[in-house]
């Protein structure tokens, strides 16, 4: 693709995105939204490849029937309520509609079937864009009308969606599909949290897309598609293995790392709830994932013992240093377990 159309589309994805997070009005949102979608359908599709195509096809179904569910729910609250404002969602069913469009655009289960095989089907760098980027501009709608949003079917998505994110990536062989996996466990965490504690809600998101940035940028350098590409990274790029092992574990949520701190944060509220259940449930469901995130770390170091192999370097990679921006996202999703205080008064 030739690179100033490259940059215009790109524009195009971050003005959509813009448009919605600042919009008041419900058909200036969904204009973002579909401005956003067509923009992103040619950058998964610019590979040339049958799984690009597929992808393509499947997200672009995928996001243009959400978006009509959406606009669909904001045209029967106007009709109900005489009022385009998003912040007078006050029509019950036009609430319940407008919930499923916004989890089945952000892949909350259990609509989050397209996720996986459409990251499977994009590169390395569309995928960071659909799995952050892309969240932006549901959840922001989801934030503007929190109030309007039935708890309990959060919580239940919640649920669902944490299990689903722990129990589906412990068969996959094929790092995308993991990280698919991931975003639906941690999109799940946010759901949670949404109706509850908007704060916590922001802090997660950050946090999320602070360490699945450097993930993904690791694993586009050191060309890690699969887990058995992970064997060989400590010979190929020695100075990634370790971070990565770690940011591993943060994006599982293991103490004291910072990837603890919005799941200690999102516990806690729901105890102080009454919602110990639901908590217990989706620990548990961060147990799935953790033991996943644990599997990769150990994958990833296991050629770090000099026994292991006696090549220096994978004949189709040579090692690349970490750029900076990457190297400080790293030690952001590393080192801010501390800081909780500051974040929770």
């Amino acid at each position: 693709m030739n690179p100033s159309m490259y940059s215009i589309i790109l524009s195009n994805v971050a003005i959509g995105t813009i448009i919605t997070m600042t919009s008041h009005h419900w058909l200036l949102a969904w204009i973002g939204l579909e401005l956003n979608t067509l923009a992103i359908v040619p950058i998964i599709a610019k590979q040339h490849h049958p799984r690009a195509t597929e992808a393509t096809t499947k997200y672009f179904l995928t996001q243009v029937a959400a978006s009509d569910m959406i606009l669909f729910a904001s045209t029967v609250n106007a009709w109900t309520t005489g009022s385009w404002d998003i912040s007078q969602l006050t029509y019950p069913p036009a609430c319940a509609l407008l919930t499923l469009g916004l989890s089945m655009k952000l892949g909350l289960a259990p609509l989050h079937f397209w996720l996986p095989e459409v990251l499977q089907g994009t590169s390395m760098n569309t995928a960071l864009i659909i799995v952050t980027w892309q969240k932006l501009a549901p959840i922001s709608l989801m934030f503007m009308v929190h109030n309007s949003i039935n708890p309990m079917i959060m919580l239940i998505m919640a649920m669902i969606s944490t299990l689903t994110g722990g129990w589906g990536g412990l068969n996959q062989t094929q790092m995308r599909k993991i990280m698919a996996f991931s975003s639906i466990a941690h999109l799940g965490w946010m759901a949670g949290i949404l109706t509850l504690n908007q704060n916590i809600l922001i802090l997660n998101l950050s946090l999320y897309i602070i360490m699945t940035a450097p993930m993904f940028l690791m694993l586009k350098y050191t060309t890690s598609k699969t887990i058995k590409d992970l064997t060989t990274m400590w010979t190929t790029s020695p100075q990634i293995a370790a971070p990565l092992m770690i940011l591993l574990m943060s994006l599982g949520g293991l103490p004291p790392l910072t990837g603890f701190m919005p799941k200690w944060l999102i516990l806690q509220e729901l105890v102080t709830y009454n919602l110990a259940p639901i908590a217990t449930i989706m620990a548990i469901s961060a147990l799935l994932s953790l033991f996943f995130y644990l599997r990769l770390s150990y994958i990833a170091t296991l050629t770090m013992h000099p026994t292991t192999t006696k090549d220096s370097n994978k004949w189709r990679f040579q090692p690349k240093p970490l750029t900076t921006p990457t190297m400080t996202l790293t030690m952001l999703s590393l080192l801010l377990l501390p800081m909780t205080p500051l974040f929770c008064p």
